[in-house]
């Protein structure tokens, strides 16, 4: 047994809205630079819908992931070395732009100094590449809300061969959002893809991230990811990845998208595995088992033979303690709610999702029948909006079983949690249907439901002793705009490259003191919300009343 700590992430679709603040924080985080205006390291789909990039699901199109040999070793889906070698200057499996989306601004010079005439000025939308006018007709949210479409959902992946239990009509239809970032997978391919040996998982945490330095431009990645997580920049020809945010991890701190969800749907933690049974886990024949043996992958932190064989890996106290509070360990292997996305793919990925259930408490009423009552639940999951083929095909490659135990799992929760709140005496025969106690399903909801900050979030930082072998250095940083690595004379960071924590502070430090915008103009009279402690009211928020200068 081998040790090692894992930072996973887990998601409730039944709480996410589609409000798109994820994405949009990321990208204003990571990827609001020159070269990456089509990237989204976190996007939101809708589906049924093609995604982002269009049909990214499609292996037999884009040959990502990995493929179980019939002498049972595993092989990249889209070729091994030799093909590689004989494909490294014309790779012919990659989206092209149009697979992503053409990025726009408008020209909104024309509102602001147009002249006055009989009609209303219209901005143009205009191409972030070219610069030339355009016309928008694709983009990373195109499909958003268009669940019954006849024109994209009909195209979705997963719904080849079910098509005749999905119906699209406009009132028959359904719909739920899929939020999605870099699976920072346990048996990464886009790791094995890579010619140059650029990507890398970090031992100490299993984040996947890009040596900038390293990096040639081969794109390998791109094609070897079946998440297609891995974008190229265009401007400094280099990979760029999401990096789970591990400046902000180092310290204690969750993800910007998980910090600014609305929803309150994702949750991080660290999980302990035995890095031994990965590679035996990945390769079980029957793709159905790929679930329980990653699963199985995962040890108990509160066996004490983990908690000596992590001491003699030298993993910190304090992180296995961690582990023991870990969210997404309960989730996963506790409660056994949350599926990982496409374990087909045997990447082993660690961000895994709660499928949602919430159509069935809205179709139950419907008819007039009470929603949360434990009969009506569980026989309206026979029957669900959204078939249970489709989630199968999502998260469990094709296997309906194990959505099943979930969906009753969160349906007894509902129906025992409803005599509990109205102060009923509990039937524990509810959650003894489904193999759970009465206190398991209490706690269940309160991390589901109402759980804390800290019960959400339960990151373990850094420790000092580790610094070096984290390598978080400015020069080795994954996001390749962000520079670093000067040579101070004297100061905290004399003859030595400068952390990126303390570089992306600088950075957003500089950019909301600046009295210049980004795009030129001044701020004055402009109010930094990013700056107000909430005390007051800042010059600028409000008008000035009658009298005031």
């Amino acid at each position: 047994m081998r040790v090692m700590a894992q930072m996973a992430m887990v998601m409730n679709l039944d709480k996410c809205i589609g409000c798109h603040t994820c994405s949009v924080t990321c990208k204003q985080a990571w990827t609001n630079r020159t070269g990456t205006e089509y990237v989204w390291f976190n996007n939101v789909e809708t589906r049924p819908g093609l995604g982002y990039p269009r049909t990214y699901e499609d292996q037999e199109q884009w040959q990502g992931g990995w493929v179980r040999k019939p002498n049972g070793r595993l092989a990249l889906k889209a070729g091994g070395r030799l093909k590689k070698l004989l494909t490294i200057f014309s790779n012919p499996k990659l989206p092209s732009i149009r697979d992503y989306y053409e990025p726009w601004t408008y020209d909104y010079d024309t509102l602001i100094s147009s002249p006055r005439t009989d009609t209303f000025p219209v901005a143009r939308p205009k191409s972030l590449l070219t610069g030339e006018d355009m016309n928008v007709e694709w983009s990373a949210n195109w499909d958003d809300d268009l669940g019954g479409s006849q024109e994209h959902a009909a195209r979705d992946v997963m719904l080849r061969g079910i098509e005749d239990k999905v119906r699209l009509e406009f009132e028959q239809t359904f719909m739920f959002y899929l939020p999605r970032i870099c699976e920072h997978c346990l048996n990464p391919s886009c790791a094995a893809s890579c010619p140059s040996g650029a990507i890398y998982k970090r031992a100490e945490d299993g984040i996947v991230l890009v040596d900038q330095d390293r990096c040639r431009g081969w794109r390998m990645c791109v094609s070897g990811c079946p998440y297609k997580k891995v974008y190229f920049n265009h401007k400094t020809g280099k990979a760029e990845k999401c990096t789970l945010c591990y400046p902000r991890v180092e310290v204690g701190i969750p993800t910007v998208c998980s910090e600014t969800c609305v929803g309150r749907l994702r949750y991080i933690g660290l999980v302990l595995y035995d890095a031994d049974r990965v590679l035996e886990a990945a390769s079980v024949e029957d793709e159905h088992e790929l679930l329980s043996a990653q699963r199985a992958c995962f040890l108990d932190p509160d066996d004490p033979a983990v908690q000596r064989e992590a001491e003699r890996a030298g993993i910190p106290g304090d992180w296995v303690e961690a582990a023991r509070r870990s969210p997404v360990w309960r989730l996963i292997n506790t409660y056994q709610v949350a599926l990982p996305l496409h374990p087909e793919y045997r990447t082993m990925p660690m961000v895994w999702y709660i499928p949602p259930l919430s159509p069935v408490v809205d179709v139950i009423k419907e008819t007039g029948h009470d929603a949360e009552d434990r009969g009506n639940l569980f026989a309206a999951i026979e029957a669900l909006r959204i078939p249970v083929e489709y989630l199968a095909n999502l998260f469990t490659a094709g296997d309906v079983e194990p959505v099943n135990d979930v969906l009753r799992k969160l349906a007894a929760m509902r129906s025992y949690m409803r005599d509990v709140n109205l102060g009923r005496d509990t039937d524990e025969s509810i959650p003894a249907s489904v193999g759970m106690t009465g206190e398991q399903i209490y706690e269940m909801f309160r991390l589901l439901a109402i759980a804390k900050y800290d019960e959400r979030y339960v990151i373990p930082a850094a420790h000092a002793e580790q610094a070096h072998a984290l390598e978080e250095l400015a020069t080795d940083c994954p996001v390749s705009d962000y520079g670093g690595g000067q040579q101070d004379f004297l100061g905290e960071g004399s003859g030595f490259p400068t952390p990126v924590a303390v570089e992306n502070f600088r950075m957003l430090q500089d950019r909301q003191t600046s009295e210049e915008l980004a795009g030129g103009g001044s701020t004055k009279g402009r109010v930094n919300l990013l700056n107000w402690d909430g005390k007051g009211s800042p010059d600028g928020l409000f008008p000035p009343k009658d009298g005031e200068a």
